[in-house]
């Protein structure tokens, strides 16, 4: 093993590609190399080429989720709109919500979890739920988004270095082995 990250190649050993950081298109580009199949997320691909760089059977992606495209709600939105069985987070409704709350709007994920389970709730239950989550504690940043959890956690450690220093600790920290990485958690 080294400890310079090497080249991503169908020589490598699937114990050392699970060592580095890759992005998912340069995992994109090796799964065609070597025909392990590119569906899935980034973990799964991950996994699947291991596996196939080990000579190991390759577990299957799973099956893509294809939804049909969303009917645009009608126009005016207003508080007493009602949200349709599979609304999903839109241009239109991240417009009205930018209206009524304001620049600081943004889909988090509770509000998307609030507008993918919202059958049969209002534009205006939206709101009021997305001034009470404003307090509540941060959510869990999933695996997958290892930048995001990296820049939370590093601007946390480092509160007021800008964006230039972190994204300088992020490439020095991609760089690394996973087992040098150190721990940058503050909670």
């Amino acid at each position: 093993m080294t400890d310079l990250r090497p080249a991503l190649t169908p020589e490598l050993t699937g114990q050392e590609l699970m060592r580095w950081y890759w992005r998912k298109d340069e995992l994109v580009a090796l799964a065609r190399r070597i025909g392990a199949g590119t569906g899935g997320g980034k973990h799964d691909l991950l996994a699947r080429l291991a596996a196939a760089l080990d000579g190991r059977p390759l577990p299957q992606p799973p099956p893509a989720a294809r939804r049909p495209p969303a009917a645009r709600l009608p126009e005016p939105l207003t508080p007493d709109t009602v949200l349709p069985d599979g609304q999903r987070c839109s241009q239109q409704l991240r417009a009205f919500f930018r209206e009524r709350i304001g620049a600081a709007f943004h889909f988090d994920a509770a509000m998307r979890e609030f507008i993918a389970t919202g059958a049969g709730r209002t534009l205006g239950e939206a709101v009021r739920h997305w001034h009470a989550t404003r307090q509540a504690p941060p959510s869990q940043i999933g695996a997958q988004f290892e930048l995001n959890r990296f820049l939370r956690d590093w601007h946390a450690a480092h509160p007021g270095a800008g964006r230039h220093e972190a994204l300088r600790a992020w490439r020095h920290h991609r760089s690394l082995p996973v087992e040098a990485r150190p721990r940058i958690r503050t909670g």
